[in-house]
């Protein structure tokens, strides 16, 4: 059998795959979920106020940019970070301090927020990628120290005072709707975005790198610039979010965006979810944001908050040791509509 032959033979055996792999997918669900929340602030247009709800689904889209973009490094290349929160400092600040002086929103400067977040995380990742496994997590860590110093004594930002950012010149009942829309529209992105690296030949290799790096060094894929890029990518995305959530809250301070629980939340979601997956991120920021706000409600802004979380946590990683998605996939029980992948 001659070589044209044989590459034919493969490539209808892959496309063999790849349509069995489309019928097991339902593409149609995460699309009508789009197209539903893009007509939620509609409800706006009745009598009631429905600012609460549309608050809930914004923070969510906001933690689904954030843990999709840290799944690129943590989940497919296999680099968990706690110091991701530092990105979404950079790109509040950046965005926000020209939206201060010049009056340019933020939802506008998101993408270049982004892009410059992922320039620093580019040149940390050429530092920090040198260690790997405890030596990698304990570095990130070190890494939000350095700017939480360097933020709280940075006068030309505001300091530890951080710097007032302008309210938006709308109606309170429409006041969110802008921010809204941007982060549902940035959510849908960064998934569809985190999709196509997945299925692309970087991603292969970054997942190689997750299942061995030495072996995958010996195949050939240049391991320290994937896993650098990967970082650059991963910061673009939480840049683009903390761009945003400035304007939304308008005011910028080192104690909103420096703070280990944002980063520990962007784990915590895709370890819940399943790391490595596409959807896996998307569902555990739903759960893990309704599950805080629930805990909110009966028990009020208290420790038992983080002590119901930890359980929980605990609990369902007993039963899904993979996250949801990731186990409910090993035992051929995912439904169609959670199957992204």
């Amino acid at each position: 059998m001659d070589q044209s032959a044989v590459l034919e033979a493969r490539r209808l055996y892959n496309a063999r795959l790849a349509l069995k792999a489309d019928k097991t997918r339902a593409v149609w669900f995460p699309i009508a979920v789009l197209a539903v929340l893009l007509a939620l602030p509609l409800l706006q247009l009745t009598s009631s106020n429905y600012n609460y709800v549309l608050h809930l689904v914004l923070y969510t889209a906001s933690y689904v940019v954030m843990a999709s973009g840290w799944n690129i490094l943590g989940g497919f290349a296999g680099y968990i970070s706690l110091g991701h929160n530092v990105f979404f400092a950079i790109g509040g600040y950046f965005a926000g301090m020209i939206y201060a002086r010049y009056g340019v929103s933020t939802i506008i400067l998101a993408p270049l927020a982004g892009l410059v977040a992922a320039v620093v995380g580019y040149v940390i990742g050429r530092i920090t990628l040198k260690v790997r496994g405890p030596s990698f997590i304990i570095s990130s860590l070190a890494l939000v120290m350095i700017f939480r110093i360097l933020f709280d004594n940075w006068d030309f930002v505001g300091g530890a005072a951080g710097v007032s950012l302008p309210a938006i010149d709308l109606p309170v009942k429409w006041a969110k709707v802008p921010y809204y829309y941007a982060f549902v529209v940035m959510a849908a992105v960064t998934v569809y975005a985190t999709y196509r690296i997945k299925h692309s030949k970087f991603g292969l290799g970054l997942r190689a790198i997750s299942k061995d790096e030495i072996k995958a060094e010996s195949a050939g894929i240049d391991t320290r610039f994937y896993k650098t890029l990967a970082f650059a990518m991963s910061a673009f995305f939480v840049g683009m979010a903390g761009a945003v959530w400035g304007e939304y809250l308008t005011y910028i301070r080192p104690n909103i965006f420096l703070i280990i629980l944002v980063s520990v939340n962007m784990v915590l979601m895709c370890i819940l979810g399943g790391k490595g997956t596409i959807a896996g991120p998307v569902i555990g920021a739903i759960l893990i944001v309704a599950f805080n706000e629930a805990c909110v409600i009966f028990f009020g802004g208290s420790e038992i908050n983080i002590l119901a979380t930890g359980l929980v946590m605990a609990l369902a990683l007993m039963f899904f040791p993979l996250g949801i998605i990731g186990s409910l996939a090993r035992s051929g029980r995912l439904p169609r509509i959670l199957n992204w992948d």
